[in-house]
């Protein structure tokens, strides 16, 4: 909005990412989509235009009900999964990717399983949501039942959701559930490969919180 200085950096911040999902190879053309909320308000990527070509000045802006509030192109046809996600978890930036280590995962396997730990980062091994329809109410609501404890997703034939509390984070954990299914693809060509445990996920999970990995010293 015109005065919101919040909704102009997440304008701005769209773009940014966006030139970096594709830079990234986690989507192609126009594919994929992200958002960031603010306050009530949620910007979000517009439809159909190449992230080659958009500015600050196409992203939308929505109520957390979906209505327009600042639309100068049309609204992501994935807007009520990003809705459906950040009503049902405290998210306040979602990355939605078309990325095709994701995908090759998402045709071939139930779930994503434990083959390196850093995938303690999403919460545990990613589940693979059943397939619905892009841009339907039954693709939002296998999204979030299959987000339950985690912070990614993965959707059957179609792509992945990751979810953080600021753009940055959910972009990383974009980029990180892209290189765990290389891995597992990798691991798989060689043979068959260890999945962790739940009890070795555990003891990485309380060892970061320990050693507060991940976080800068407090100066």
């Amino acid at each position: 909005m015109p005065g919101n200085a919040d909704l102009q950096t997440a304008r701005e911040q769209l773009v940014s990412y966006c030139g970096r999902m594709v830079a990234d190879g986690l989507a192609v053309g126009a594919a994929g989509n992200l958002s960031v909320r603010a306050g009530d308000m949620v910007a979000i990527t517009p439809s159909g235009v190449s992230y080659a070509d958009l500015v600050p000045a196409d992203i939308c802006v929505t109520t957390l009900t979906g209505e327009e509030v600042d639309a100068p192109e049309t609204p992501s046809s994935e807007l009520p999964m990003h809705l459906a996600v950040y009503a049902a978890t405290g998210a306040a930036a979602v990355v939605h990717t078309h990325s095709a280590e994701v995908i090759a995962v998402s045709a071939t396997s139930a779930e994503l399983p434990a083959v390196h730990y850093a995938i303690t980062g999403l919460g545990g091994p990613v589940r693979v949501a059943a397939y619905a329809r892009f841009g339907s109410a039954g693709l939002a609501e296998a999204a979030v039942a299959a987000l339950a404890g985690r912070s990614a997703v993965i959707l059957q034939n179609h792509g992945a959701v990751c979810y953080g509390a600021t753009l940055p984070e959910a972009y990383d954990r974009a980029v990180l559930l892209e290189w765990l299914a290389r891995v597992y693809r990798l691991a798989r060509a060689h043979g068959v490969p260890r999945i962790l445990s739940q009890a070795e996920l555990d003891e990485v999970a309380a060892e970061a919180r320990r050693r507060r990995y991940g976080q800068r010293r407090q100066r």
